[in-house]
């Protein structure tokens, strides 16, 4: 079938636009958005070279979605020792991350730009024995090129947002073309699944399987820091504001203030989602009039310390292993939300705001088994920790999370199996097969 004129217009487009991506790199270098001694990745050149033998090619689109593949990858690498694994993001922030905790035999490199001859330069260097996207961020010519090579692709944990689903209805044709490349489909909800049937998709091919962040391992933590500032903390009444967001930190200051005058030495550890933001969260904190210490800084919990700054990447696990109540955040403001797999697996009872259309499921799967407490203000977030600081009263819904969470182990299986049945076998298992 002949591709919808738009897709090829926008393919024709990419094949011209180099001059166009240079630019557009240039100004994120300036920006700090890339990475100045990888950028020539996002040109399609390797920065390192292809391992030997059979590759699985996934590709995330940042921080949460790539840590979700990692059980995934892990699992396979067991199985098969002869497997290599190449794991492509976009962001800076997900490759820092990434780079303390992949798997054994992966490799990391940031996607290319999607444009025709960056595409072509990727593949031609890593050509995968197989592709697996996962989530929403579909490039359309990587996915055609791809599809081109007779590389087989697949799509886990894929999901879909109303506002997305609204996007695509507009350029239907062209949803329809990109993922009839696909040879399976995973998503994680049934309103996914049913735009994808919308979009023209076989519906043989697709199966509601949850998300995978529900398999996925707590995130982990030096247990050396974990001591050190759990005997910092003493015994004094704790609770994390964790992934948070400009316009949030400010309600989470407003909350400390008010429940700070009801709980004695209460301590507030503030995790934003971009630790980068440390000068603006500083000025914010000193403008509050409460005592605070920055750990990018290296300073410590004092006992008159009342925010410590966790202005780190890559501890959130740490965070929630000390807090036994954790504000999770994006969820005050429109950002959709943030993972509450974490918390869960980690003892922390959860509270969000209302905005979690990032995870509507499981957030409406907490809210039904009591295990979450949603809030709106400064006030009822106060009133929320005032009333989980008390042990009696934090348990039952950290339990009820933890349960709830803990029972999604089969959606990693279930990725797995997809990817197996798709993978090629191996050139001496095709032989001896020919032969036998």
């Amino acid at each position: 079938m002949k591709d919808p004129f738009l897709l090829r217009l926008y393919l024709r487009f990419g094949q011209n636009a180099t001059g166009l991506a240079h630019r557009m790199l240039r100004k994120r270098l300036a920006k700090g958005k890339e990475d100045p001694e990888r950028v020539n990745e996002r040109r399609g050149e390797p920065g390192l070279a292809r391992p030997a033998g059979r590759l699985i090619w996934f590709h995330a689109a940042s921080v949460g979605e790539s840590l979700s593949l990692l059980e995934v990858i892990r699992r396979l690498g067991t199985r098969d020792p002869g497997l290599s694994f190449l794991l492509t993001t976009g962001t800076r922030t997900s490759a820092q991350i990434l780079a303390a905790r992949m798997p054994p035999r992966t490799l990391h490199q940031f996607v290319p730009m999607d444009v025709g001859p960056f595409v072509t330069r990727f593949l031609d260097h890593w050509h995968p024995d197989l592709a697996v996207w996962t989530e929403s961020e579909l490039w359309p010519a990587l996915i055609t090129e791809t599809s081109a090579r007779e590389i087989p692709m697949v799509l886990v944990n894929g999901r879909m947002s109303e506002r997305s689903i609204r996007n695509w209805r507009r350029f239907s044709s062209v949803a329809r073309a990109i993922l009839s490349r696909f040879d399976a489909v995973q998503v994680q909800d049934d309103m996914t699944a049913a735009a994808f049937r919308d979009f023209g998709f076989d519906p043989v091919k697709i199966a509601v399987t949850g998300t995978l962040k529900e398999g996925s391992p707590p995130p982990p933590c030096d247990e050396e820091d974990r001591q050190t500032l759990s005997e910092a903390i003493g015994g004094r009444p704790v609770w994390l504001a964790a992934s948070t967001h400009p316009g949030e930190e400010e309600v989470m200051i407003d909350a400390f203030k008010i429940a700070a005058k009801s709980a004695h030495n209460l301590l507030l550890i503030l995790a934003p989602r971009h630790p980068d933001r440390r000068d603006t969260l500083v000025d914010l904190i000193s403008a509050s009039g409460c005592r605070f210490s920055c750990r990018g800084a290296g300073e410590a919990i004092g006992k008159d310390t009342q925010i410590y700054l966790a202005d780190t990447l890559g501890e959130m696990g740490l965070w929630y292993r000390l807090a036994p109540v954790s504000f999770v955040g994006g969820s005050l403001v429109d950002m959709g939300g943030h993972n509450p797999f974490e918390p869960a697996a980690l003892g922390s009872a959860i509270i969000h705001g209302p905005h979690v259309q990032n995870f509507q499921d499981i957030y409406g799967r907490l809210a039904a088994a009591g295990a979450a407490i949603q809030v709106i203000n400064a006030v009822e977030l106060s009133e929320a920790v005032l009333r989980l600081i008390q042990p009696d009263n934090s348990a039952p819904l950290a339990y009820a999370a933890w349960e709830l969470c803990s029972a999604g182990a089969d959606v990693t299986d279930r990725a797995l199996a997809v990817i197996l049945d798709h993978l090629p076998a191996c050139p001496e298992a095709q032989t001896a097969a020919s032969t036998g």
